[in-house]
C-alpha cells in the first residue's frame, strides 16, 4: 500500500503522547461525589459492563488514528506495467500518381499492394507516432503524426488514384515536394529518432522543390530517409479503357530514377530499396522495421485504487459505536 500524502502519518506518533497527557490531566481534576448510603454508591457502578469502561476511549483513539491514515491518502496498487517506447516518429510518403495503377503487383495493382504492406507495417509498430503524406504532381498530408493506428489505417485505406483522375491534384511525380512535406511534419517532433519512408514508381517530374535540396534539409534536421522504388523490371501491364468501355492492357516501360532515390537516402543516412513484387515489398518494410527498433525509453505505468473513503468510513463507524456505548451501557456519571 502506498500513501499519496504520507506527511499526515506523523500524527500517529503524537497520539500516544496526547492520550497520556489527557489521562494524567484527568486524574488531577478528579471531583469528589457524595452518596447518602453505600447501597446507592454500589448501584452506580459495577455490573457486567463495568469491566468495559475503557472501551469508548480506545475506540476514540483508534478512530483518530484511522483518520490520520485516511488523510495520508492510502492507495492500493491495482496494476503495474512496463512499456518500452522506441521513441521513433515515422512519416510515410506514398505515390498515388496514375502510374501506380500498373498491375505488376498483387493484389490488383502497385497502389493497393503498397497500401496493404504499409498497413501491415503500421500494425507491427508500437508506441511510435506515424503519419502519412500522399503525392502525385503535388503533395498533401493525409494523416499527421499519431498514435491512433486504427485511424491511420482507415485514412490509408481511403487513399486512391481518384484524387488525381478527379482533378483534386495534378498527375505526375513530385518527389521533392513529398519529401519536403514529410520533413516539415517531422521537424517539430521531439522524438529521438525521426524517419521518412518514401515509396514511388517513377521519376521526379513535378514540384518546385528539388529532391536533393529536400534531402539536405532532412540531413540538417537529423531525419533519415528510406526510399523504395516499386515496379517490375522492364515493362508492366497498365489498364486503359478500350473503345467499347471495357478494360485493355498496355505494356508500359518501368522508369524509376533509382540513382536519385539512392542519392537522397545516402545523403540522410537512410537506405534505398527496390521492390519488384508484393513479397519483396514486404521484405523491404520488414528490414526497415528492424533497422528502426532501437529502444530508448522505458516507462512504468501504475494504477492505484484510492482507499481514503474506506479508512475514513471505519473511523466514523468507531466514533458512532463510542457515542452509542457512552449514551447507553457505558454512560458515565455527570
Amino acid at each position: 500500500m502506498d500513501f499519496r500524502d504520507p506527511g499526515w502519518l506523523a500524527l500517529l506518533l503524537l497520539i500516544p503522547f496526547l492520550a497520556l497527557y489527557l489521562k494524567l490531566r484527568g486524574k488531577r481534576r478528579k471531583i469528589p461525589f457524595r452518596f447518602p448510603t453505600l447501597e446507592v454508591l454500589r448501584s452506580t457502578g459495577g455490573g457486567k459492563w463495568a469491566r468495559w469502561r475503557w472501551l469508548p476511549v480506545a475506540l476514540r483513539w483508534t478512530a483518530i488514528a484511522l483518520i490520520a491514515v485516511a488523510l495520508a491518502r492510502p492507495q492500493k496498487l491495482t496494476q503495474e506495467s512496463n512499456v518500452s517506447t522506441e521513441g521513433i516518429d515515422i512519416m510515410l510518403a506514398l505515390d498515388i500518381s496514375t502510374s501506380m495503377l500498373a498491375e505488376d503487383f498483387q493484389p490488383k495493382n502497385r497502389l493497393e499492394a503498397a497500401k496493404l504492406v504499409a498497413s501491415e507495417f503500421v500494425t507491427g509498430r508500437s508506441s511510435d507516432q506515424i503519419g502519412l503524406v500522399v503525392f502525385a504532381g503535388q503533395s498533401f498530408t493525409q494523416c499527421p503524426l499519431t498514435l491512433d493506428y486504427e485511424l491511420l489505417k482507415q485514412l490509408l485505406d481511403r487513399v486512391n488514384v481518384e484524387l488525381v483522375t478527379g482533378g483534386a491534384i495534378e498527375d505526375g511525380t513530385a518527389i521533392g515536394m513529398a519529401m519536403a512535406n514529410g520533413v516539415n511534419r517531422l521537424r517539430a517532433s521531439q522524438a529521438k529518432s525521426r524517419v521518412l519512408i518514401l515509396l514511388t514508381d517513377g521519376q521526379n517530374n513535378r514540384g518546385e522543390i528539388d529532391p536533393v535540396t529536400a534531402a539536405q534539409a532532412a540531413k540538417a534536421l537529423g531525419i533519415r530517409i528510406y526510399t523504395i522504388g516499386v515496379g517490375t523490371e522492364g515493362y508492366a501491364p497498365y489498364p486503359v479503357r478500350d473503345p467499347w468501355g471495357g478494360i485493355a492492357y498496355q505494356q508500359v516501360p518501368v522508369k524509376i530514377d533509382e540513382e536519385l532515390l539512392r542519392q537522397v537516402a545516402d545523403e540522410t543516412g537512410g537506405k534505398y530499396f527496390r521492390a519488384t513484387d508484393a513479397e519483396t515489398l514486404r521484405k523491404v518494410y520488414r528490414e526497415i522495421d528492424q533497422l528502426e527498433k532501437s529502444k530508448i525509453r522505458v516507462h512504468q505505468y501504475r494504477q492505484h485504487a484510492e482507499l481514503f473513503g474506506s479508512w475514513l468510513g471505519w473511523a466514523l463507524a468507531l466514533l458512532l459505536v463510542e457515542l452509542i456505548l457512552t449514551a447507553t451501557r457505558l454512560r458515565t456519571m455527570p
